[in-house]
């Protein structure tokens, strides 16, 4: 299926809820990019044994789109200070979720509790802060990206790195969450919040 082979198949039938797929992208090694920037494909993130937030999202659409979800991500922009963070999405009786492949103590999986797309994003606000100045950085997000619209050039089995997946995210629509008088406003995290976000699972 998909051009997966039986092995790769296995892997994916048996991560058949959200929460197993995220368990399996929290025990894989985060990808520090050491030899360059990746945007590595699922079959690559499975055969390396390593991903970072876009290659974890696009593994866990493949994921849920052969157990029956929709292959789906959204795109959150940070301001200049930060990076912008990928999710997959899902809903499960009327409720969206998400997975998130993250090195850091936050920004990680949602339960399936939030009535929209914006109510689930908002969600990362007050956890989405940069690790130097401790700014609060979340700025916009994409509506929903089904991903079987690049199924044509193999995004879930090519060998070599897929990189217009985000460049397509990049040129889509994106939603603004805050307006300039807010961010103004923003009141800096205290030194414990920033300690909690400084903190990561794996270390190079």
């Amino acid at each position: 299926m998909f051009g997966f082979t039986e092995e790769e198949m296995e892997v994916f039938r048996k991560l058949d809820t959200p929460q197993k797929i995220q368990d399996f992208l929290d025990e894989m090694p985060i990808n520090f990019e050491e030899s360059g920037d990746t945007c590595k494909s699922p079959r690559m993130v499975m055969k390396t044994g390593s991903a970072h937030c876009m290659e974890g999202a696009m593994f866990a659409a493949v994921a849920m789109r052969i157990n029956g979800f929709k292959p789906l991500i959204v795109d959150m922009t940070a301001a200049s200070f930060d990076y912008d963070h990928v999710i997959a999405v899902f809903k499960q009786n009327g409720f969206w979720g998400a997975i998130s492949k993250t090195n850091h103590s936050v920004l990680r999986y949602r339960e399936p509790v939030y009535k929209n797309i914006r109510e689930l994003v908002m969600s990362f606000f007050h956890e989405y802060i940069d690790d130097n100045g401790g700014r609060k950085a979340l700025r916009s997000y994409s509506k929903p990206v089904n991903l079987s619209r690049f199924d044509t050039q193999g995004w879930m089995t090519a060998e070599k790195d897929v990189w217009y997946v985000p460049v397509y995210l990049s040129k889509a629509r994106h939603y603004r969450v805050i307006n300039r008088s807010q961010i103004a406003r923003l009141r800096k995290p205290h030194t414990i919040e920033i300690k909690a976000g400084n903190l990561v699972q794996w270390t190079n």
